[in-house]
């Protein structure tokens, strides 16, 4: 989760493992190797709201090492649209340790270390398979949010090595029956707009109960989940002393910029051109047009991450009873005679279509975004009214 930023030492540090050969740990001689776990805090990048998870090796011989799976290039070609798609191509790499934890004490935040208990023979495996994993041929992974990312692959490298699963629960401040959904929201309150697209771009496959090894995804909630509470792990050390005072995320966003406010100014000018009639026809029409342009134009994004991209969570998403490029037909059609018609039908299946949304989201099949019920209530407004105004449209103007 946790991209190294433009830091010139750093980046100096990382660029063999950006162009060259993947930094090889050697295990000849490993007799007082130490393993452990590095949880770095949450910063103020919307990449870095979980935290950021990583391994560090520490060999008597050849160093003091972090691996990191973590990294990404923005090189990469076609970088925005392969990420767009799913096809998030993240990498392994290896720092000295020294640098890694550097750059977040310079940032503010905090690195705990938490030890692992591995026999001699464990801690080998280990290397082994970290060293496999940093080949030229098999550092580039595709990442998965959820499944697969920096904070579960250190973990299962670990069972891997030791031919055990680490036994998990669930930290006390997570209730039983939390979904992906839930956990992501509690991580990004003061991200409103964040947490919008997330719940925008992200169908029902973020709304399943976690379970232990699901929570893992999140470095922070790993932390809890290990401190304590394994037999494999030792007590968590803080390695970090900040130096700065701006590290961590931001601050809450002021109420009148969130999404939920704007969904319900949009749903009082919805509301008051419904009720003003022909008195605001003009404005009425406009605002359809637009309100429809961005329902339409919301539903191409949809299309291509449910049709297209590869994302495990973006399908089946059922905002696409709502937002999807049906729409256009409203603002293609609205004011115009010849298609009151096509209008009116498209009208009477999104009337519908909102309904059924509706029924799902109370029902628990997919949670939506509070601030999509105000603009959720404001189509059903305006649908309603063009039925109204237009079910003798044989014989009355369409306005």
């Amino acid at each position: 989760m946790k991209i190294f930023k433009s830091i010139l030492p750093v980046l100096m540090a990382a660029l063999i493992f950006f162009q060259g050969n993947a930094y090889e740990i050697k295990t000849d001689s490993i007799p007082d190797t130490a393993i452990s776990l590095l949880i770095c805090s949450p910063g103020s990048e919307i990449y870095e709201l979980e935290g950021h998870a990583a391994m560090r090796i520490v060999h008597p011989i050849y160093g003091d090492v972090t691996v990191n799976w973590g990294l990404f290039d923005f090189n990469t070609p076609n970088f925005a649209y392969r990420f767009t798609k799913g096809e998030t191509d993240y990498r392994a790499g290896a720092t000295p340790t020294d640098l890694f934890v550097g750059l977040y004490q310079r940032e503010g935040r905090t690195v705990t270390e938490i030890p692992v208990k591995l026999t001699p023979d464990e801690a080998k495996r280990v290397i082994d398979l970290v060293t496999e994993n940093l080949r030229p041929e098999n550092r580039v992974y595709r990442y998965n949010y959820l499944y697969d990312n920096c904070s579960t692959r250190p973990l299962a490298i670990i069972e891997k090595a030791t031919g055990d699963s680490i036994s998990l629960k669930l930290p006390d401040d997570i209730a039983e029956g939390e979904t992906f959904r839930t956990l992501m929201s509690r991580y990004h309150q003061n991200y409103p707009w964040y947490q919008f697209g997330i719940d925008l771009a992200l169908g029902n496959g973020i709304d399943k109960k976690v379970t232990p090894r699901d929570a893992t995804f999140a470095p922070v909630i790993l932390l809890n989940q290990i401190s304590g509470q394994n037999d494999r792990f030792g007590q968590p050390v803080v390695l970090t002393s900040p130096v700065t005072t701006n590290g961590g995320p931001a601050g809450p966003t002021p109420l009148y910029l969130t999404p939920i406010f704007i969904g319900w100014i949009v749903f009082a000018i919805a509301l008051i051109l419904t009720v003003a009639g022909t008195r605001l026809k003009k404005v009425a029409l406009w605002f359809d047009r637009v309100y429809y342009l961005a329902v339409a134009l919301s539903g191409l994004l949809l299309t291509f991450l449910i049709f297209v991209s590869v994302h495990e969570a973006t399908s089946p998403n059922w905002l696409y009873l709502w937002l999807n490029p049906l729409a256009f037909t409203v603002v293609i059609g609205i004011g115009t005679k010849r298609l009151v018609t096509l209008v009116l039908f498209y009208q009477l299946i999104n009337f519908a279509s909102l309904i059924a949304l509706c029924i799902i989201a109370a029902t628990g099949i997919q949670s939506l975004n509070a601030a999509f019920y105000p603009l959720i209530l404001a189509d059903l407004l305006r649908s309603a009214n063009y039925i109204y105004r237009n079910k003798s449209c044989l014989s009355r103007k369409s306005y």
